[in-house]
């Protein structure tokens, strides 16, 4: 992240000893170095839910596409059955010319039941 080598490192110590003297400068590393850790698990922190989320969007993709494969071979074993139905009912039908239309009563057997 920062490119601070070892004379850079040397360098701000050094300043900090002239500016904050020799009483204040362990406390100030101290409280610099807590600030730090702060940091560090706070960023850390924010990389582990970001990878979370990138693992459930991943998984959320995965099951989808996996959804997709199996509702498509639900559908082409499904479709032997529905086949099967329809010749079946197509089978069972009786064809309307075939059908025996009742006879109207005849006049006659009306005349002598009355």
């Amino acid at each position: 992240m920062f490119d601070i080598g070892f004379a850079e490192l040397l360098v701000i110590a050094a300043v900090a000893l002239v500016v904050l003297g020799p009483e204040k400068l362990p406390t100030a590393v101290r409280t610099l170095g807590l600030w730090v850790g702060r940091a560090k698990r706070t960023i850390g922190g924010i990389q582990r839910e970001i990878s979370e989320e990138l693992r459930m969007e991943e998984l959320r993709r995965t099951s989808a596409i996996e959804k997709e494969k199996l509702d498509k071979e639900l559908n082409e074993m499904r479709q032997p059955f529905s086949d099967a139905s329809n010749d079946i009912q197509t089978a069972t039908k009786v064809p309307e010319h075939t059908k025996a239309t009742p006879e109207p009563p005849s006049e006659q057997s009306e005349k002598s039941n009355g």
